[in-house]
């Protein structure tokens, strides 16, 4: 480890930072295994925060809270907390995920985090590897604040959209200064760091809820949109749910990227949990892009 940080430009600590990964949960049950399996060997706490709210104010059960008995593994090193919704009706979204993000702050406090301690933010589906937090928790001097490079997957393990996700972070905590959020907080980031795998879902009802319920409802501009047979299709295809152009600041990029992702057969470097268990989430591996209709 001495040698990676210093090829980093890093020096070496007597002993590693504690750790601490907190998420916002909506209905990811099994990206969340996976995240929490590859991070499992280096994370102190775990915290989880969950609203009887979607981010668009639809009202939602509270599906960790149902589940939490298949997690038992993190148990001893999990803070769980929910929150109720507020319920405006034509509010921005992002007003309502704002919020949940202050109420994640007050979460860690109670889940006793401290000076200095690591804090993972990224949303569950942003996975880092489990390498690069024993990295970051070895090595000294590392920045306050660093962005994660993720390779970025949909649907599946299948489609590799580009290796550009940036928004997971990780922060040197500091009392009194550092905030949850999702945003870019620096130009600090490391490449290569993990992966972020959006839509990864088992059930097509699953898609159809995130769809309604995340910030960017206002993507579903037709009925149809949410037509079970429509999304299976374009899962298959690795298209676009929303049919809407590549999210990119140049014509040239946006031209690049047009129509569906192509297919990608590899298996390699992903998470190890996924790979050991790849019966139970033959879902997320290339070829198997039907889903499960409930």
């Amino acid at each position: 480890m001495e040698n990676l940080c210093k090829l980093h430009g890093w020096g070496i600590r007597e002993f590693p930072r504690r750790v601490f990964d907190a998420v916002l949960y909506s209905n990811e049950k099994e990206i969340l295994e996976v995240r929490w399996r590859e991070l499992y060997p280096y994370v102190t706490q775990f915290v989880l925060l969950e609203s009887n709210s979607t981010f668009t104010g639809l009202p939602k059960p509270l599906f960790f809270s149902s589940h939490r008995d298949e997690f038992k593994f993190i148990e001893p090193r999990l803070t769980y907390g929910t929150i109720g919704g507020r319920f405006k009706k034509g509010e921005n979204p992002f007003i309502e995920e704002a919020y949940q993000r202050v109420a994640l702050d007050l979460l860690l406090r109670k889940a006793g985090i401290d000076e200095d301690d690591l804090l993972i933010m990224s949303d569950v589906d942003e996975i880092p590897s489990r390498h690069t937090i024993n990295l970051l928790r070895w090595c000294d001097d590392i920045p306050s604040a660093l962005h994660l490079q993720l390779k970025n997957y949909l649907y599946s393990f299948e489609f590799h959209v580009d290796d550009s996700s940036w928004r997971s972070s990780v922060h040197r905590y500091q009392a009194g200064k550092t905030r949850y959020a999702h945003y870019r907080q620096t130009d600090d980031i490391l490449a290569d760091a993990g992966w972020h795998c959006s839509f990864c879902f088992r059930q097509i009802s699953e898609f159809i809820f995130k769809m309604k319920a995340y910030s960017h409802y206002d993507r579903v501009k037709f009925s149809h949109y949410l037509n079970r047979e429509r999304v299976q299709k374009v899962i298959c295809e690795g298209a676009d749910l929303f049919d809407m152009l590549p999210e990119e600041y140049t014509f040239k990029d946006i031209i690049g990227k047009m129509g569906p992702v192509p297919h990608s057969y590899s298996a390699v470097h992903l998470p190890s949990y996924l790979l050991e268990n790849a019966d139970k989430y033959k879902f997320l591996l290339p070829g198997n892009c039907v889903r499960e209709s409930d």
